[in-house]
């Protein structure tokens, strides 16, 4: 019975220590992307993230990143939350292009605007055929 616990994923805040002075990604509720330093993190999950970029992605392969430095992360905003592999970053980051903020958030307001189209004439099909409720936005995807 003594190693019981041994087998039981540690899923509750606590098992953010491993992860403390590393590079991760957060994915937030809003759809931002942060990428930083884990300096500290409470028993709720809050964040507060060293050296922050913001990264913004067009969708396809352009993105730009904004400089936000030290950032706090309330903890019930948090999507997803992972450790960037140091080895893999720059593999990574060659298949997509640098672009500036403005290009970047022209192409990804065209995109979200397209989105919002699609869900738009979906939910009227939804709400015309089969009867579903017209109810829902963004906050509720969570």
């Amino acid at each position: 019975m003594d190693n019981f616990l041994t087998n039981v994923p540690f899923t509750t805040s606590g098992a953010l220590v491993d992860i403390v002075d590393k590079k991760i990604l957060v994915s937030l509720r809003d759809g931002k992307k942060l990428i930083g330093v884990l300096r500290s993190y409470d028993q709720f999950a809050n964040l507060v993230l060293q050296d922050t970029i913001e990264r913004i992605h067009d969708g396809i392969c352009k993105y730009t990143d904004i400089w936000r430095g030290i950032y706090l992360v309330r903890g019930e905003n948090v999507v997803l939350l992972g450790e960037i592999d140091l080895d893999k970053e720059d593999e990574i980051i060659k298949r997509f292009e640098y672009h500036s903020l403005e290009t970047v958030s022209e192409l990804q307001q065209q995109e979200i605007q397209t989105k919002a189209e699609r869900v738009k004439k979906d939910e009227k099909i939804l709400f015309d055929r089969l009867g579903f409720s017209k109810e829902g936005d963004e906050d509720d995807r969570y």
